[in-house]
């Protein structure tokens, strides 16, 4: 693997000589000019249509216009760069400046972030809004310097419930034997178990194939995967458990940031700020017209009357358990905490 990552990275370099951490002219905003700018190189492998890319498209928009042409964010989309490991790995190593990672996958350089792979930590999506926008929660976007990022906004990605072939999921007992496909991630693989589903990880590009040829028997996801990965095709229960709020993050290397100044910062937290709350109107929109298609042209039946404190139950041990081995997780968990306190 350490051969492989090795490998990309010399391509990258060749085919894009990037220097200065990711940054091609100027390598510090202080020097930057609108003749020789800072340009930061952002990977990511999303489409240029969906949501999340068209907001940062929008961040990188307003950091041009706000820093006047003196800092630039470059966009590779469609995974040009690698998947969300490897960008990360390339972030890490200095060859990109920014990158998007779903939330999770930082729990590899700060243990805090397994927190957001956890089931029911957001009571719903006005909570979950009011906890990722707060104070506090910025503060500790801002606190991993010394693990070699910064996390800058975050975009939501919904909340994320089971669907299968040809039954609905009520309680925590129907899913029993159940082969259920979940993302690589500890959190999600513990969850399943702590439910008694047969967790199968694989990447989401193997998920459609694998429902048709009954390799597993369901998913999980958001409602959008109905119909951009014509799931709803095949699975026609989607059963409202909404047991994870993950969002996505858009993080940029220390090194890269401490580089900036202070001023311009802030300009680039402003206007990251601004591409989360554009993409929520954007997203919102995207899920009702998402269950509207699923329901009119793939027959899919949406499930309401699901037992939700039975699954909180199911998983509160597991919960407990990543508190414990995890300190980080503790911390960050007691700071939601606090957050929804506050809020009440």
């Amino acid at each position: 693997m350490k051969k492989i990552i090795s490998v990309v990275l010399m391509m990258v370099m060749l085919v894009m000589p990037l220097s200065g951490c990711g940054n091609q002219g100027a390598t510090s905003s202080a020097e930057a000019t609108a003749e020789n700018p800072m340009i930061l190189t952002l990977s990511h492998g999303l489409s240029e249509t969906h949501s999340v890319h068209i907001a940062m498209t929008e961040f990188a928009k307003m950091v041009e216009e706000r820093t006047n042409g003196r800092i630039q964010v470059k966009i590779y989309p469609n995974g040009q760069l690698g998947n969300e490991t490897e960008s990360m790995e390339q972030l890490m190593a200095g060859v990109i400046s920014m990158t998007k990672i779903s939330a999770p996958g930082l729990a590899t350089y700060n243990e805090a972030y397994h927190t957001f792979g956890l089931p029911y930590i957001f009571n719903n999506t006005e909570d979950f809004y009011k906890v990722m926008e707060s104070d506090d929660m910025r503060k500790f976007f801002q606190s991993t310097e010394e693990d070699g990022f910064v996390t800058l906004t975050y975009y939501t990605s919904g909340a994320r419930s089971f669907y299968t072939k040809d039954r609905p999921i009520r309680t925590p007992e129907d899913l029993k034997g159940l082969k259920i496909r979940v993302q690589d991630m500890k959190s999600q693989t513990d969850m399943l178990q702590a439910l008694g589903g047969i967790p199968v990880a694989m990447s989401y590009g193997d998920v459609y194939t694998s429902l048709q040829t009954g390799i597993i028997d369901g998913t999980e996801n958001n409602e959008t995967a109905l119909t951009i990965g014509k799931h709803g095709e095949i699975c026609k229960y989607y059963s409202f458990d909404q047991h994870a709020m993950i969002p996505d993050v858009m993080v940029m290397s220390a090194k890269v940031w401490n580089n900036i100044s202070e001023a311009d910062q802030k300009i680039i937290l402003e206007a990251a700020y601004e591409s989360t709350d554009s993409h929520k109107e954007v997203w919102e929109k995207s899920i009702t017209d998402a269950v509207e298609e699923a329901k009119s042209t793939m027959g899919v039946e949406f499930v309401y009357d699901v037992d939700k404190e039975a699954f909180r139950n199911g998983t509160s041990g597991m919960v407990e358990q990543y508190r414990k081995t995890y300190p980080g997780v503790d911390r960050l968990l007691s700071l939601i905490s606090s957050v929804q306190s506050k809020e009440e």
